[in-house]
C-alpha cells in the first residue's frame, strides 16, 4: 500500500480520497520504514500536504521537525570533521548524510540521516583516524572482517544512542568484485576554494546508492526512494550505458541490474523518466507482500546470484557456510567470546527451521 502511495507522490499533483483508516495504515507503513522526513518534504513540494487527514499531518510534521533537529546538529560535526581534514590535508569525501539530502532532495530535512559517512583513500586510513578521534570519536568498534569501513562513535549528552562516524576505503567488499576506486576519485570535484573536501559526480553518486541499496537487499523503503529520488533529479542525465560499462569493468554490474530492475519493476512510471535499457526477467518478485517461502528464495537469489562471476558466487557461498566469529555473532546475537562449535549447530538448525516455515507458509498462502 505505501509504495502505491510513494507512487502517487512522484508522479501525480493531487491524492485519491481515502477515509482515515487509509491514511492510519499508510502513516504506520511509513513509521516502519522510517521515511516520514521523506514522505513530509515530498508532499509539501507537491503542494498536496493539505489534501491529507490532520492527524496524518501532525504525525509526519512531528518526525520531520526531529529529523531536521537532528540533522542540523550531525550537519554542524560533520562540517567540523570536513574542516578538520581540509587542515590536515587530508582528501576525503562525503556520502551520502545531510548532503546528499540537500543535493538531491533539496533540503537539509528532507531525508532524516542518523550518522556520517566518509570516504578516504587507503593509505590516508591512519591520519583520517588520528583525525575523528581529535574531535571526540573514540569509541572504535570491531571491524567486519573483509569489510570496507571502520566505525568510531561519541557519547552525545541527553541522548542514549552515540554518533557515529563510518571512515569508508571502498564501496563493495574486495573479494567480490573488481572494484576501483580510483575511478571514482578521478572524478571526484573540489567543494568550492577546498583542496581536499570532494563530491562524487552525479553518475558515481547514484552508482553507490545503487550499490548500498543492493548491500541491505532493497529491505526498506528508503532504498528505493533514494534511487527514485536521484533519477527524478538527474532526468537525462542520467547515462546507463556509461554506468553499465563502469559496473561491468568493476564485476558489480549484475548488483546493479538486479537493483534498478526491481526499482522500475515496483514503480514502473520511472521509464516515463529515465527508461531503463535492460529487461532482466528476475527470479522472485521483490515486494513488501512477499511472503513465505518466495522471500526465501529471493533472499538466497540476493545472497548468492548476485555475482559477475562463479568465483565470487562460490566464495560468498563458502562465507555463508562457514561464516567467521564476528559475522556468526551478529547472525546469533551473541558476544564474540562465546561462540564455539555448538553456536555452528545452532546457525544451521535457525537457517532450516526458516526453510521449513517458509515452504510451509508457502503453501498456505496458495491455498
Amino acid at each position: 500500500m505505501s509504495y502505491d502511495f510513494i507512487s502517487a507522490l512522484y508522479h501525480s499533483h493531487y491524492l485519491d480520497q481515502h477515509d482515515d483508516y487509509y491514511y492510519s495504515k499508510i502513516i504506520r507503513d511509513i513509521e516502519h520504514e522510517g521515511v516520514e522526513s521523506q514522505v513530509y518534504f515530498l508532499l509539501k513540494q507537491k503542494g498536496i500536504l493539505e489534501q491529507t487527514p490532520s492527524f496524518f499531518q501532525a504525525l509526519l510534521k512531528a518526525k520531520y521537525d526531529k529529523g531536521l533537529f537532528m540533522n542540523l546538529f550531525i550537519k554542524n560535526q560533520t562540517d567540523m570533521l570536513l574542516a578538520k581534514f581540509e587542515g590536515r590535508g587530508i582528501d576525503v569525501i562525503p556520502l551520502k548524510g545531510v548532503y546528499f539530502a540537500e543535493k538531491y532532495f533539496g533540503h537539509l530535512g528532507a531525508r532524516a540521516t542518523s550518522d556520517i559517512d566518509l570516504l578516504v583513500r587507503l593509505q590516508d586510513l591512519s591520519h583520517a583516524i588520528e583525525t575523528v578521534k581529535a574531535l571526540g570519536f573514540t569509541i572504535e568498534e570491531e571491524p567486519i572482517p573483509g569489510h570496507f569501513h571502520c566505525s568510531f562513535s561519541k557519547k552525545l549528552p541527553h541522548s542514549i544512542m552515540p554518533l557515529v562516524v563510518e571512515l569508508h576505503w571502498g564501496l563493495v567488499k574486495e573479494d567480490t568484485s573488481k572494484f576501483d576506486i580510483n575511478d571514482i576519485w578521478r572524478q571526484a570535484k573540489a567543494v568550492g576554494e577546498n583542496k581536499h573536501i570532494r563530491a562524487l559526480s552525479h553518475l558515481h553518486c547514484f552508482y553507490m546508492i545503487c550499490l548500498h541499496g543492493w548491500r541491505h537487499n532493497l529491505s526498506s523503503l528508503k532504498y528505493f526512494i533514494d534511487i527514485m529520488q536521484m533519477i527524478h533529479k538527474l532526468g537525462s542525465d542520467l547515462d546507463y550505458g556509461e554506468l553499465f560499462r563502469l559496473a561491468e569493468s568493476h564485476q558489480t554490474l549484475k548488483r546493479l541490474t538486479r537493483t534498478l530492475s526491481i526499482v522500475y519493476e515496483e514503480f514502473p512510471d520511472l521509464h516515463q523518466v529515465v527508461k531503463l535499457p535492460i529487461n532482466r526477467k528476475k527470479r522472485f518478485r521483490k515486494h513488501a507482500n512477499t511472503k513465505g517461502f518466495k522471500q526465501y528464495m529471493d533472499f538466497l537469489d540476493y545472497q548468492f546470484f548476485s555475482y559477475d562471476t562463479s568465483k565470487h558466487s562460490i566464495k560468498e557461498i563458502y562465507q555463508w557456510l562457514f561464516p567467521s566469529k564476528f559475522e556468526l555473532s551478529q547472525e546469533l546475537n551473541e558476544n564474540t567470546q562465546g561462540i564455539s562449535f555448538k553456536s555452528y549447530i545452532i546457525l544451521y538448525k535457525k537457517r532450516i527451521s526458516g526453510i521449513i516455515r517458509g515452504l510451509f507458509l508457502g503453501k498456505i498462502i496458495k491455498k
